[in-house]
């Protein structure tokens, strides 16, 4: 909250200004199937920082999830992806953080366009490293988004 003076009549006053709330996010997560792991890696941002993710970024005005997933994928470790598929949408809201954040976030899956490819740490300020896990055997903690779907059953997989 912001305070404003005004002078009214040779009468200073105060009118509260009260900033609006910040606008809802998109996001693409990608679980990046290769046998039976996904590939996960611990976030070094300020929403979930130290827990383990799922490849993901903002959605760009104009773009396609599946334009986004290979962006963010490509961008972040450097993989090709292909065969990526709509799997669930969620809507998370980020209280406790220093700046409240509303994420709605796509989740899709994809595959390695290469199978052989291996996974670099393209933004290291922004993610820990990126590792291949099984999913009945995923590292903790799970960010927020990812955790909750997992206690629901979720399971990328389609076989």
């Amino acid at each position: 909250m912001m305070s404003e003076v005004q002078q009214i009549n040779g009468t200073k006053t105060k009118t509260l200004v009260v900033a609006p709330p910040p606008s809802p996010q998109v996001a693409v997560a990608i679980c990046l199937l290769r046998g039976k792991s996904v590939l996960m890696g611990r976030r070094l941002v300020s929403i979930g920082n130290s827990k383990y993710s799922l490849p993901s970024g903002h959605l760009e005005f104009g773009e396609t999830f599946e334009e986004c997933a290979a962006r963010e994928m490509k961008e972040e470790t450097g993989l090709d992806i292909e065969k990526v598929e709509f799997l669930k949408v969620t809507n998370n809201l980020f209280l406790d953080q220093p700046t409240p954040a509303h994420y709605v976030v796509v989740f899709v899956r994809a595959v390695l366009a290469v199978p052989m490819q291996t996974p670099l740490n393209l933004e290291p300020d922004k993610c820990g490293g990126w590792d291949w896990y099984e999913w009945d055997s995923l590292p903790q903690p799970l960010f927020g988004p990812i955790k909750a779907m997992v206690m629901e059953g979720f399971n990328p997989f389609p076989y």
